[in-house]
């Protein structure tokens, strides 16, 4: 079966090339302090996409108001994009890094699972897109 883009409808599968890879993880149980400071923050995940050889083009970021809250960061990479949501109240990080290039978004995820030292990490790692015959 030939698909839409309905997520009820099956895509058929190809042998084709992909355009990327998207990883999705959440990270569970961080030390709160470690998820409301912006700059640590940025800084940390910068140097998680440089250590995998991610190209950053540019990044920002956002504090959200009030003691103990949480901040976003978004990256964009020649390679595609990469940001984290920190959750502090929740003891929680949502991070995504999709890569159309070489860089694997996994290395990206090892160096920030050790600056972050979730006590729990569930991951998704989708295949993106297929190149055009």
């Amino acid at each position: 079966m030939t698909g839409t883009h309905d997520s009820m409808v099956p895509v058929a599968r190809s042998s084709a090339p992909l355009v990327g890879v998207h990883l999705v993880a959440d990270l569970f149980g961080i030390r709160p302090e470690l998820l409301t400071e912006e700059q640590a923050i940025v800084q940390c995940l910068l140097a998680a996409l440089r250590k995998a050889d991610f190209n950053v083009l540019s990044h920002c970021s956002h504090k959200f108001p009030g003691e103990g809250s949480g901040v976003t960061a978004l990256v964009l990479l020649s390679e595609s994009h990469a940001a984290i949501h920190t959750y502090p109240e929740h003891e929680y990080a949502a991070i995504d890094v999709f890569s159309c290039g070489m860089p694997d978004p996994s290395t990206a995820l090892s160096h920030l699972r050790d600056a972050f030292q979730p006590t729990e990490v569930s991951v998704h790692r989708q295949q993106r897109g297929r190149v055009a015959e």
